[in-house]
């Protein structure tokens, strides 16, 4: 079984409307065909106002 793929833009806009118009991820989530696992990971990737990640090989980064 082939798992159902988006295209940026979709997952984009899907975040905004949690993010920006209020709306919550089960409804948006339901709304949109998708499940909210997918849609968290989207809000995790897409969401300017996550804190990312950096990833670095500088032992003197950790301190």
């Amino acid at each position: 079984m082939s798992s159902k793929r988006y295209l940026e833009e979709f997952k984009i806009e899907a975040v905004k409307q949690v993010t920006e118009k209020g709306h919550s991820v089960a409804e948006v989530a339901t709304r949109l065909g998708t499940t909210t696992h997918s849609l968290y990971a989207w809000i995790k990737r897409y969401d300017p106002q996550q804190p990312k990640t950096i990833e670095s090989n500088d032992p003197s980064a950790d301190i």
